[in-house]
This record gives C-alpha cells, sequence and structure tokens, in this order.
C-alpha cells in the first residue's frame, strides 16, 4: 500500500476506523487516503496521523485515481459500487458477504491461501470474522494430519454486530443496572446480561446465515469442498473479540503436543496454554491485538482421531480490518 492512492469505504463505522488504526501500526505510508462513507457521515473529520481528514459522501464518482479501495459498509453498498471502483481502475477488498461464494472471485486469509490472489478480476473478498479466526487454527492441523470434520460453537461480541450494536450493549447494561425496561434496536435480543444462539438470519433447515457462512467459506479457504462443518453461533455480552470452541476429526493421530507445537509455530496464531495457570485465551486479553489466542487443547472425546480446542481473536482487527490490509500489502 506505501506509495499508493488508498479509499476506505465505511470510514465512520467501526471497521473503517480500526482500518486506520490497521495502517498506522503497520506503519504504511499509502499516497492519499480518501475516507467515504454514507450522506449522514459526510463532513465529519476523523484524525489520521496527526492530520484531520474529511469523510467524503461516497458517489459514483468517488474511485477517480484509487488504486486500492477497502470497503466494510455492507454487502448492498458493495455490490453497488465495487464495480465502480474497479471501472475506476482501482482493486477492491471487500469486507462484505457480497462476492464471498463467486467462484470468480478469491476468498482469501493471506496465511492460509495467499496464491489465490493472483486470479483476482478486480475484487478479493475477506472472509466472515468467524471464518477466519477459525481456519487460521485448522490450517495447520489440515496440512499436517489432514481434515475430515469441524464442529464449532461461536461466542461472537457485539462489534460484530457494528458500531450501534456495541453502543447499545453498554447502555442496556448500564439500564439493567438501574432496573429499567429494555428494548433492544439494533439486535434481536437484549444482549445485556444475555446470549441468545442466532447470528444473522434463520435459514430454512435451521442453520442461520453466519453458521452457513463458517462452512461454505472454511471449504473455499481451505480447498475442502465437502469438509462437513457443524456450526452453532451464539452472540454474548462481549464488547469486541471473538471466540470459538472447537472439536476436529483427523485422518491421522496427532497428539496434542505436536498441536501445540504446530499452533506455536503458525503464523497468526498465538498459544496461550497453561490452563494450571489460569492461561488460556479470553476477548479482554486479545482486544486490539492482531494474533489469534489459542488454548484449551486436548485429545477429543467423541472424534478419534480428534483434538479440541478453544481460541480468542479480535474480529474487528484480524477478522476484518487486518486480514483486508494484509491482502492489500500482498497485492
Amino acid at each position: 500500500m506505501n506509495g499508493k492512492s488508498v479509499a476506505i469505504v465505511g470510514a465512520s463505522g467501526a471497521v473503517g476506523q480500526d482500518f486506520l488504526a490497521v495502517i498506522a501500526a503497520r506503519e504504511l505510508r499509502p499516497k492519499s487516503l480518501r475516507l467515504l462513507a454514507s450522506p449522514r457521515s459526510a463532513g465529519r473529520r476523523i484524525v489520521f496521523r496527526g492530520e484531520s481528514l474529511p469523510v467524503e459522501s461516497l458517489g459514483p464518482e468517488s474511485f477517480r485515481g484509487i488504486d486500492v479501495a477497502l470497503f466494510s459498509a455492507g454487502a448492498s453498498v458493495s455490490r453497488e459500487h465495487a464495480s465502480r471502483a474497479v471501472a475506476a481502475g482501482a482493486v477492491v477488498v471487500d469486507n462484505s458477504s457480497a462476492f464471498r461464494m463467486d467462484p470468480q472471485v478469491p476468498l482469501v486469509v493471506p496465511e492460509v491461501n495467499p496464491q489465490v490472489i493472483r486470479e483476482h478480476r478486480g475484487i478479493i473478498a475477506n472472509p466472515n470474522c468467524s471464518t477466519i479466526l477459525l481456519v487460521l487454527a485448522l490450517w495447520p492441523l489440515h496440512r499436517a494430519a489432514g481434515l475430515k470434520s469441524v464442529v464449532v460453537s461461536t461466542y461472537q461480541a457485539a462489534s460484530g454486530a457494528g458500531q450501534q450494536a456495541m453502543l447499545e450493549l453498554r447502555d442496556t447494561t448500564a439500564a439493567a443496572l438501574r432496573g429499567e425496561r429494555i428494548h433492544p434496536r439494533i439486535l434481536p435480543q437484549t444482549l445485556a446480561f444475555n446470549l441468545f444462539p442466532q447470528v444473522d438470519v434463520f435459514q430454512p433447515d435451521g442453520y442461520t446465515k453466519e453458521e452457513d457462512k463458517m462452512q461454505f467459506e472454511t471449504r473455499k479457504i481451505l480447498g475442502l469442498p465437502d469438509l462437513p462443518v457443524d456450526a452453532t453461533c451464539v452472540r454474548v455480552p462481549v464488547e469486541r473479540c471473538h471466540s470459538e470452541s472447537v472439536a476436529v476429526q483427523l485422518d491421522r493421530a496427532l497428539s496434542v503436543a505436536a498441536a501445540r507445537e504446530l499452533f506455536a509455530d503458525a503464523p497468526g496464531l498465538e498459544l496461550c496454554d497453561d490452563p494450571a495457570q489460569k492461561k488460556y485465551p479470553m476477548p479482554l486479553s486479545m482486544a486490539g491485538r492482531d494474533p489469534v489466542a489459542i488454548g484449551r487443547i486436548r485429545e477429543g472425546r467423541v472424534f478419534a482421531p480428534g483434538l479440541t480446542f478453544w481460541l480468542s481473536g479480535d474480529q474487528l482487527r484480524k477478522g476484518a480490518a487486518l486480514n483486508a490490509v494484509q491482502i492489500a500489502e500482498l497485492l
């Protein structure tokens, strides 16, 4: 991204803010930076490296002179504007679900399948946040012992539903502590002192769209089109960072010690596995950090051969902004 003209679509949102934080943390030096958002956010100013940058209203001419466009403003916005960006000469890295399952669009986690970036035709898809965290752990296991099936339960933070959901969690928690009745507006249920097994909309078979994403996107990223992935996605009263409980069935036996070594050496992962010292992955310890922490690694009791483990990572960083910026760096 150094020396390139970069646009951020959805710059005023939670992921948009993390785009800027990641660019700064990685000491990247774009030639120019254009901040784009909906008309209601236009006119705001955002400070980046001491400079106050204006937020512009996204429109048909927004991508003139842009080399790389980082999108995080929802699928409908991406469907409307990504092709305009490509036509203007930009490469789009899209964080929405709009293009992920398009066979012509690479779906990329740089630590897992960077080679498919070469196949892009102007658009590269950033996977679902929960999928990114999951495949970082699955990939070293698959290379070492082969994957046969995956069962995963997610514990997803309010931030996965956007900035307004984070604010709603704070407001409703304060209201509950005051003994007031709670009326959620952004989330389908109150999240204060609660959790609920609905992330995205339900499908005819009883699974949610988020659970479908985890199956189909994992298959595409790993190149395993028939891999069974059974997901249950749960929203929990955590502001930031998703966690996941994962059980895998392997083709070949792999010891817990060998798995720990694989995870310790795998890019993007951080081994945190000393339960006797109360050291295991937690959202509070991973918020604002780039790695995905993995621990509670143990021999599975259902799958043979199999392993069970726990992970936690900041879905606004590696699950969204960081992964997209890494893709742009690889370009």
